[in-house]
């Protein structure tokens, strides 16, 4: 727990050009606070003691303005800035060096049972307002823009912005036409198309 906790203050001094010594961090960077008691509260959780977990992260949200399920993995070295308004669901899992901003829900769709939050992989930024939703991987070092609403897997090394998120960057260069111009609305229209022409068909055979 404390080796999770210095890869935490280490974090916030790498990121935030505002902090000035790792005691003061430790002392009043509210995301370091969530952290820690996320820790706390996920050892209760994983020794049984479930209810007392949720009673401690509902304590941590009060204080700190983040709320963290008590089931959710998250690595240390991980920066939550400015965090309030910050929402990380039960099966999410976060991996070190990702930073997080204001606003940020990795959250469900409402939609599915046991893994149901992303993944999110090493070094990944996620800007303020961004909602990250459902079993969903966001890649290593890939960056989501603020206010994007992120509904599919995001490349590695990927820049996605928009409602719905779409891929402006890989590596730092545009998406080929393809995957820029690619309308999942109109890949399901064509999926179903191709139902109806199967179902004629066995409906030809039939007759």
């Amino acid at each position: 727990m404390f080796k999770k906790l210095r890869a935490d203050i280490k974090a916030a001094k790498q990121n935030d050009p505002a902090a000035r010594s790792k005691f003061e961090i430790w002392l009043t960077y509210s995301g370091v606070h969530a952290l820690s008691w996320h820790r706390y509260a996920n050892f209760l959780y994983r020794i049984k003691f479930r209810l007392l977990a949720r009673i401690t992260s509902q304590f941590a949200k009060l204080l700190t303005g983040i709320e963290i399920h008590p089931a959710a993995k998250i690595d240390g070295g991980v920066f939550i800035d400015h965090g309030n308004g910050v929402v990380i669901g039960e099966t999410a899992v976060i991996e070190k060096g990702v930073v997080i901003y204001q606003g940020v829900t990795l959250g469900g769709t409402g939609k599915e049972k046991g893994k149901r939050h992303p993944t999110v992989k090493e070094g990944a930024v996620i800007s303020a307002g961004s909602k990250v939703l459902g079993n969903i991987t966001v890649g290593e070092f890939s960056k989501i823009g603020a206010g994007a609403v992120v509904l599919k897997d995001v490349p590695p090394y990927a820049t996605v912005v928009g409602v719905p998120a779409r891929v402006v960057r890989i590596n730092g260069e545009k998406p080929t036409l393809t995957q820029e111009k690619a309308d999942p609305i109109m890949e399901e229209v064509c999926k179903l198309r191709e139902k109806i022409f199967e179902i004629e068909e066995q409906l030809k055979n039939l007759k």
